[in-house]
């Protein structure tokens, strides 16, 4: 991971109420920041508290820039068809101006099928609107005149449109992605598909890096950011325990995204989810044969779906930075002196 930037993801999945997942999302912002991650990243979603428990990430964003002064924050993603674009484009330079200019903008079209609904949106249709509403942010944070002359962005971008991302789970995905000049991003897991139900993440995620690389403007720089879940404890042990509960809590969730969880044992779910888990050796080991990570500039780390006790979250942070990246180039540089916690085990 030598040159590679390292950060930390949450959906904000900690079991409390919304108002202390929000805090203890921040704390482990925070934590991250004085770790030395380089960027925190927030899932937009909507109605389902069990797969995400924020439906609006740029407020909660610049509540985080208020209290951390050099991790860049970016949104995984917000899901642009369901948003008025001016308004994502007022927020956006907002949040930028009061994080000092950290702010990175991931925007994707979503998935879930009944959400659309609530937004007067056929899922079917969800390209043309994300691909209209791109146009129309673009215009917007490049000062362009929005319906009136009078009518301009106030207060005005800052190169937010060099620090946009699209998510995809295709190779068409790619192109387009590639061919815009915006940054990649891949998830920390996909369904596998009826003819390859055996393939492995890197082997579906390759083809898309290629894509993307193949239709990239000269001169453009190439962002690539590979999500991947990962929980590193103390021991593997209590790493596995904690997997096997996450895990088994959200199999039919996966199930019903179309995943093909025909394993229900412990290894099973963990290679299925694509989920690495254990003692930093063990992280490490899986992690070096993810084929698609030397191809990343930015590496995104989440402990979703195992979803530990939030001092487990801490202590995982901890060991990512401090053994797993290192061990695979990463070197640390946090702000301050991080701050150290006990190895400590919880219970579900």
């Amino acid at each position: 991971m030598a040159g590679k930037r390292i950060g930390f993801f949450t959906r904000l999945l900690d079991d409390a109420p919304a108002g202390e997942r929000y805090r203890l999302a921040a704390e482990q912002i925070v934590h991250a920041e004085r770790h030395g991650f380089d960027s925190a990243w927030v899932a937009q979603h909507h109605f389902h508290r069990d797969e995400g428990g924020l439906p609006s990430p740029l407020p909660f964003l610049a509540f985080v820039a208020a209290r951390t002064s050099r991790i860049r924050l970016g949104t995984g993603i917000i899901i642009l068809p369901m948003e008025d674009p001016v308004r994502i484009a007022e927020d956006t330079v907002t949040v930028d101006l009061l994080s000092g200019g950290r702010l990175e903008v991931g925007l994707g079209t979503g998935t879930t099928p009944e959400t659309f609904l609530a937004f007067g949106i056929e899922k079917d249709a969800r390209a043309d609107v994300f691909a209209r509403k791109l146009d129309m942010l673009h215009r917007a944070w490049s000062g362009a005149e929005l319906g009136h002359p009078q009518n301009r962005l106030y207060p005005a971008a800052d190169n937010l449109q060099e620090r946009t991302w699209h998510a995809t789970f295709s190779v068409a995905g790619a192109e387009r992605i590639g061919k815009a000049g915006a940054g990649l991003m891949l998830s920390r897991t996909q369904p596998r598909s009826p003819e390859r139900p055996d393939a492995t993440l890197p082997e579906i995620q390759n083809p898309i890096v290629d894509a993307y690389l193949a239709n990239l403007p000269a001169g453009i720089a190439p962002r690539i950011m590979a999500s991947r879940s990962l929980f590193v404890a103390d021991s593997r042990t209590e790493a596995l325990k904690q997997a096997e509960r996450g895990l088994n809590a959200v199999f039919e969730r996966f199930v019903a995204s179309g995943h093909r969880l025909a394993d229900r044992s412990l290894a099973g779910l963990i290679r299925s989810l694509d989920t690495h888990v254990g003692a930093p050796d063990d992280v490490i080991a899986s992690l070096q044969a993810d084929t698609v990570l030397p191809r990343a500039t930015d590496v995104v780390f989440q402990v979703h779906s195992v979803d530990p006790p939030h001092p487990l979250v801490l202590r995982s942070i901890e060991l990512t930075a401090e053994a797993v990246a290192p061990a695979l180039g990463w070197k640390e540089a946090p702000s301050q002196q991080p701050v150290r916690l006990r190895p400590l085990t919880a219970t579900a």
